[in-house]
């Protein structure tokens, strides 16, 4: 299952938490699609992680690493996603980031 999510699919406050964390649309999605499935999702919900590259500054710190966690749940087969969250860092696991069709 591939997703894709739309500006409706970010509630207000979800917004405020990717702009409070640095996390972009386009982390959620490749995140998402790409990441491992996370074993600390509470029940009824999905998680999923990915480590991008980041080399770049964070609140006044250069990182070399971030890693993304989205959890969500599926309903009528609508995504809604719950929360997202961003550690920065180095030596995160690392899976391969491509478009898996």
């Amino acid at each position: 299952m591939r997703f894709k999510i739309t500006e409706k699919d970010i509630h207000p406050h979800l917004r405020a938490r990717m702009d409070q964390r640095g996390i972009t649309e386009e982390e959620i999605i490749q995140a998402m699609n790409s990441g491992e499935l996370v074993s600390d999702a509470r029940p009824g919900t999905l998680g999923k992680r990915l480590a991008f590259p980041y080399n770049k500054d964070w609140e006044g710190k250069l990182y070399r690493e971030k890693e993304v966690t989205v959890y969500y749940k599926i309903i009528n087969q609508e995504i809604i996603i719950l929360t997202v969250l961003a550690r920065y860092g180095t030596g995160f696991k690392r899976r391969n980031i491509k478009d898996e069709d």
